[in-house]
């Protein structure tokens, strides 16, 4: 019975809760930390752009388990490797996002912080930035939810989290390992996604709200 091995693996289905949400935020943290600076900075490579976001694509399309796997030689098994394994899956969203945010700002208003005497990082910092949040906020809350699923694969090179509980279950032909691992996952997509939707609330002008952009 499930009931029976919550009763039993109640305290290390939390720490198990604790590695997937630790793994998946880190990521994705790391994904914003990098993309968002390169999605504003490609909106001033015209050139390069296409080619740079058709490269990130096509890492993008690569199986999860061969990105993990790939790591193996250069960094071991652990959390680190899933770490990076899922930065590089965070990428994409967040990169697209800000880069279509920013391209899709009506050029007048562009032309109207030139005409104040707004040098290139106040416009991106006053006019850009804040006109493209509600488009960057959609990747942010798309990429978070796809790490929160594919983290559950991280348990393949030791990474821990919520994924081991599902590996135990195929292994062993146990359901109830395999719902202790697929449940808490699919309900931490939910609550984290319903959170960024809050968060965005708060930062995002009240005029802006509704113009963002699915991915």
């Amino acid at each position: 019975m499930f009931t029976d091995f919550l009763k039993t693996n109640g305290p290390e289905l939390l720490i198990k809760a604790w590695e997937h949400l630790y793994i998946s935020l880190i990521a994705v943290l790391l994904g914003i930390l990098v993309a968002v600076p390169l999605g504003i900075l490609l909106t001033r490579m015209k050139r390069s752009a296409p080619v740079l976001i058709g490269a990130v694509n096509i890492l993008q399309t690569l199986p999860s388990l061969a990105i993990l796997a790939f790591f193996i030689p250069f960094l071991g098994v652990g959390k680190v490797p899933a770490i990076i394994a899922l930065f590089f899956y965070s990428v994409l969203p967040i990169l697209r996002n800000t880069y279509i945010g920013i391209k899709g700002i009506n050029e007048n208003l562009l032309e109207a912080g030139r005409g104040i005497g707004m040098t290139s990082w106040e416009r991106i910092r006053f006019v850009e930035f804040p006109l493209a949040l509600p488009v960057i906020m959609a990747g942010i809350r798309t990429a978070t939810v796809y790490l929160i699923g594919w983290a559950t694969l991280a348990s393949f090179i030791g990474g821990g989290g919520l994924g081991d509980y599902i590996f135990t279950g195929l292994n062993l032909y146990q359901e109830e390992y395999i719902i202790a691992g697929a449940v808490p996952a699919i309900i931490m997509a939910i609550f984290v996604d319903f959170f960024l939707a809050r968060v965005e609330g708060k930062v995002v002008p009240r005029g802006l709200k509704g113009t963002k952009q699915a991915v």
